[in-house]
């Protein structure tokens, strides 16, 4: 697997790169790869370009801002008293000013009339909880996981008196990428996602997004108009990272947004990164407007990135690799596997994401499932009590959390989607717009944290 090159964009990316820096070349980018897509949208006749619009409008407000260290190119021209700018001449005296231009038309005799001033929009009131942290894990059942006799239990003994239990949490199917891709994006389940898409596959040209942007046609790849929940946090000017342990490029260095060729297969190594724990490398808005190769990075980055509020991202996705994330028959011979090795990474990250100053400021920890470990299917009576749709459970920590508290409300990603959406003051997405969709924010933001 490796990042695939972006045709066009990245010949863009890396020719504005040579000039004003990265930050820059993404805008210059972005506006290529959109604006083209907005312009083959109008000469098809395509009637719902607002989206399009939108994240054209998002990444230009996300990137338009020269970073501080950057000097400007020229001096800014003077004002003159009018209003105006003056260049000075060659000799260095003033140019003289321009002969007023006469208008044909006669001038009004009375005074004209003043145009009321539009009402200006309140600004949207930040909500209590601005930094949110998400860990992915493969579910050994919810028993096994926050049962008496815990499989896991650092998550089910040491954590769960910290938190707020969703005791009925459950899963929309039990691989990852169906769960995953809906928790960021509202999008639901199709054939080829359901299967953890095997093979790194577009849409069909022809599929096309509901009034509620839906895409209910098979594939993998995302079109570019299928907004996610980190585009818009970009265009509201707020930050998203996405940490994946083990993720490199070929040689084993560590990369960012790494995914198969397209239309290659996804073949990850045993127990190290898969393109399918990673949600955000399906979505096209996303990889060709840069946003994915500046913000979906690997785990290691995270620790550095903990360590102030300042560089702390307001949203934060972290998944294990195949061996930690939970899966049995991925870990080296003699480590810990399955349950125990998801157990052990939490033991090792909740800690210092529990210690950072965004956390303790007005930070959310959710330890949340998005598959069902297929060693556990194995056991009949384990596969009949995890049923379906399959409950895994979740755990919420907080300071905004009741600890040792309990919420037995029906959740699912969708759920999880709405709730992030609430917290950050933005739409929900996809099938979390639906109106029997509940979240969270309601009793976090009043600091209820269950029964």
């Amino acid at each position: 697997m490796k990042a695939f090159a972006l045709g066009h964009c990245k010949r863009a990316v890396d020719a504005a790169a040579t000039l004003t820096g990265k930050r820059f070349s993404l805008l210059v980018a972005s506006s290529l790869v959109a604006t083209a897509t907005i312009v083959a949208a109008a000469a098809t006749g395509a009637e719902d370009s607002d989206p399009l619009a939108a994240l054209l409008g998002r990444s230009l407000a996300a990137n338009s801002a020269p970073a501080a260290s950057e000097p400007s190119l020229a001096p800014e021209p003077s004002a003159g008293p009018s209003g105006g700018s003056t260049s000075p001449a060659p000799s260095g005296e003033p140019l003289p000013s321009p002969a007023p231009i006469e208008s044909s038309e006669p001038a009004p005799t009375g005074k004209p009339e003043k145009e009321a001033p539009e009402p200006a929009e309140p600004p949207v009131e930040a909500g209590p909880i601005q930094h949110v942290f998400v860990i992915s894990l493969a579910s050994p059942g919810y028993e096994a996981a926050f049962g008496a006799a815990p499989q896991m239990p650092y998550l089910g003994s040491a954590l769960r008196p910290q938190g707020v239990l969703l005791s009925n949490y459950s899963l929309l199917d039990r691989t990852a990428l169906p769960n995953a891709i809906a928790t960021i994006s509202g999008q639901p389940p199709n054939d080829q996602t359901k299967a953890d898409c095997p093979v790194y596959s577009e849409f069909p040209p022809t599929a096309k997004a509901n009034a509620r942007g839906i895409v209910s046609a098979g594939g993998c790849i995302y079109p570019v108009e299928t907004v996610t929940f980190s585009d818009q946090l970009i265009g509201a000017r707020l930050r998203w990272h996405a940490y994946m342990e083990g993720m490199a490029d070929e040689t084993g260095r560590p990369d960012s947004c790494v995914q198969p060729e397209p239309n290659a297969a996804d073949t990850p190594a045993t127990g190290g990164y898969a393109a399918r724990l990673n949600p955000f490398v399906y979505f096209h808005s996303l990889l060709d407007l840069g946003d994915c190769t500046e913000n979906d990075v690997p785990l290691s980055e995270l620790d550095g990135d903990l360590k102030k509020v300042e560089t702390t991202s307001n949203f934060n996705y972290i998944s294990p690799n195949l061996c930690n994330v939970g899966i049995g028959g991925q870990c080296p011979a003699g480590a810990p596997e399955g349950a125990a090795a998801a157990d052990t990474f939490l033991s090792t990250w909740v800690p210092k994401i529990l210690a950072s100053p965004a956390y303790k400021k007005d930070g959310l920890l959710i330890v949340t499932f998005s598959q069902v470990n297929p060693g556990a299917l194995a056991d009949p009576a384990v596969a009949a009590a995890i049923g379906d749709p399959p409950k895994v459970g979740a755990l919420l920590l907080s300071r905004f959390a009741t600890p040792g508290g309990t919420d037995a409300t029906a959740y699912d990603p969708y759920s999880l989607q709405r709730t992030f959406a609430d917290l950050f003051r933005l739409s929900p997405l996809g099938a979390a717009a639906g109106t029997k969709v509940k979240s969270l924010a309601p009793a976090l933001e009043g600091a209820n944290g269950g029964d």
